[in-house]
């Protein structure tokens, strides 16, 4: 058909002015190799058949605006040095651009593509304008190089959506695109903003290995699956969010240069090994948070956001995708080989919280309300000898550890998979980095709760002698380690009935020893010398549990818990009793007030 055009050096046809406006090609429509000198007007056209523009030339602008392409359009290895218009354009099969340049601008706007739409290693020099463009198939834009504005705006992929590599030189706006398919921008990099603001996605998002180079802006996206920027880098970004995210939103391994605010609304955010190079704030609603092995040179905040995120134009919510969710709570899974020292946690949910291996705990800041477990309530009368737990906030590895115990009571958690295995020998130190952690932060009955734990573990651990074991049980059982007034003043109270029997039983003379004053009066007269004796106590004998025998033991008793001496008399038995009784007593009775004074001060 373009023989009669075709240049005899090159062997190539060349056309001046192209003017096809309106035209239909039944068959096939190939231009090939072609050059077009001027402008090439393609507007309103229908290609029946396979239009074939390969490797092809447009000199000036080249016009398809509103043009049907019924079967195949191939343009790759084409080059646009003027405009090129798709606008309203129709691709009804595959749509195959790949290795193409557009020098000029690329509009596309409100264009069709039923089938995919291949773009792969293609250059836009200048901008490309995809808006409201339809991509009912694939779209393939893997490795192109977008050098000026690329624009997306409300464009629906309904098929794959292929950016992989991609390389966006200026601005990249994917606002209120709706992608119903994977969307794919593994290694892409955005040396623009990135704008994804109240876009859609369907299901499974993949941004990893991604570079952001300045904002990356998610304002009131939707992620209906995972959201995974694993490895991805946020050069300058100042905040990324809100968003909203059914799934998972990954971001291990990410790096970010500068000062952040994340904004999440998920079921769960995983931050392994992700690397923070300067302030952070990280604020959520609904979520798990994996930290293991994350970095950070600078502080950082953790915490739950108690109202939810809205939009920016209105006060509408935007995590309507947990309408039905009872709790926004926040919940921290894991902190483990995290330096804890510019850590800062606000009301989160630490109950299942793995904190072995963490670094610097003790410098761990905890602000609002951030709960831990509990240990198992009420009495166990099953178990043999039945038990009870003392209340207490209690690590979630101790839960896993006494759950794998022989003969372990109900109540306790099993470890799930992948939290390993911490034993009392590696929970001591947490215990004990927790507890001075709520010192500093003047939460005096918080760090009790963690002595009470440290303590429980090294009388479980393997490596102290029996000695300090024995005495660390005698210490739990006599006043929970100085923690539980209850327990002492129960032991107290067991003491003083102990001495009053034994004081009424063998202790209390029978009768009070009277008075004898003997002495000798001189032949001549003169001075008289008494000496005044008493006799000794006697044993009682006859009914020692009297009224009066009970209120003389009471009333000694009484006398040696605050380390007063009654000036009763007493058998040589009453006085060790009584003796005995001075020593323990009041150790008791410092005990409880030593417990209370733990509880109750701030």
């Amino acid at each position: 058909m373009l023989n009669v055009l075709r240049d005899l050096a090159t062997d190539k046809p060349r056309l001046g002015d192209a003017r096809f406006d309106s035209a239909i090609f039944e068959g096939d429509a190939v231009f090939g190799s072609a050059t077009f000198e001027r402008a090439a007007r393609f507007d309103a056209s229908a290609f029946r058949g396979v239009a074939v523009f390969g490797s092809a030339t447009f000199e000036g602008d080249a016009r398809f605006g509103s043009t049907i392409f019924e079967r195949g359009a191939r343009f790759g290895l084409a080059t646009f040095k003027g405009d090129a218009w798709f606008d309203a354009a129709a691709f009804k099969r595959d749509a195959v651009f790949g290795s193409a340049t557009f020098k000029g601008d690329a509009v596309f706007g409100s264009t069709i593509f039923k089938r995919g739409a291949r773009f792969g290693a293609t250059t836009f020099e200048s901008d490309a304008w995809f808006e409201s463009a339809t991509f009912t198939g694939n779209a393939g834009f893997g490795s192109a190089t977008f050098k000026g504005d690329a624009g997306f705006e409300a464009a629906p992929f309904k098929g794959v959506a292929g950016f992989g590599s991609a390389i966006f030189e200026r601005a990249a706006r994917f606002d209120s695109a709706i992608f119903e398919r994977v969307a794919v921008f593994g290694s892409a990099t955005f040396e623009g903003d990135a704008r994804f603001g109240s876009a859609t996605f369907e299901r499974a998002a993949r941004f990893d290995w991604a570079t952001f180079e300045r904002d990356a802006r998610f304002d009131v996206a939707t992620f209906k699956g995972d959201a995974v920027f694993e490895a991805a880098t946020f050069v300058e970004a100042d905040r990324v969010g809100p968003l909203v995210c059914a799934g998972r939103v990954v971001l291990s391994g990410a790096k970010f240069g500068g000062p952040v605010t994340l904004s999440f609304a998920t079921r769960r955010l995983e931050c392994r090994r992700t690397r923070w190079s300067s302030t952070a704030e990280i604020r959520l609603r609904y979520a798990a948070v994996d930290f293991a092995h994350a970095v950070f040179e600078y502080p950082l905040t953790i915490a739950a956001e108690p109202d939810p995120f809205v939009r920016a134009n209105s006060r509408q919510p935007v995590d309507d995708l947990f309408s039905t969710a009872p709790d926004p709570g926040v919940r921290v899974a894991s902190l483990r080989g995290v330096d804890a020292a510019h850590l800062v946690l606000a009301d989160l949910d630490l109950s299942g919280c793995l904190f072995a291996g963490t670094a610097h705990l003790d410098q761990l800041r905890l602000e609002g309300a951030c709960t831990f477990d509990t240990a198992p309530t009420a009495v166990h009368w099953r178990h043999r000898p039945p038990v009870r737990f003392t209340q207490r906030r209690v690590l979630a590895e101790e839960h896993h550890w006494r759950a794998s115990q022989p003969g372990a009571v109900r109540g306790w958690n099993v470890a799930v998979f992948g939290a390993g295995r911490a034993g009392p020998l590696q929970l001591a130190p947490v215990y004990r980095a927790l507890r001075k952690a709520f010192e500093d932060g003047k939460h005096e009955p918080g760090a009790a709760d963690f002595y009470y734990g440290e303590m429980e573990m090294r009388r479980h651990a393997d490596d102290i002698p029996r000695s300090e074991r024995g005495l660390l049980t005698a210490y739990w059982a006599l006043s929970g380690y100085g923690l539980r007034a209850s327990r002492a003043l129960a032991w107290l109270g067991v003491a003083m009935c102990l001495t009053v029997v034994l004081l009424m039983a063998f202790g209390l003379a029978k009768d009070t020893p009277k008075q004898t004053a003997t002495g000798t009066v001189p032949a001549s007269g003169g001075k008289v010398t008494f000496e005044i004796d008493k006799d000794d106590p006697q044993n009682p004998t006859g009914n020692r549990f009297s009224g009066e025998r009970f209120e003389k033991a009471m009333n000694v008793t009484l006398n040696s818990v605050v380390f007063r001496s009654s000036g009763q008399d007493l058998t040589t038995a009453g006085t060790y009793i009584e003796m005995t009784s001075r020593l323990t007593e009041p150790i008791l009775l410092g005990l409880a007030v030593l417990a209370v004074r733990n509880r109750i001060k701030r």
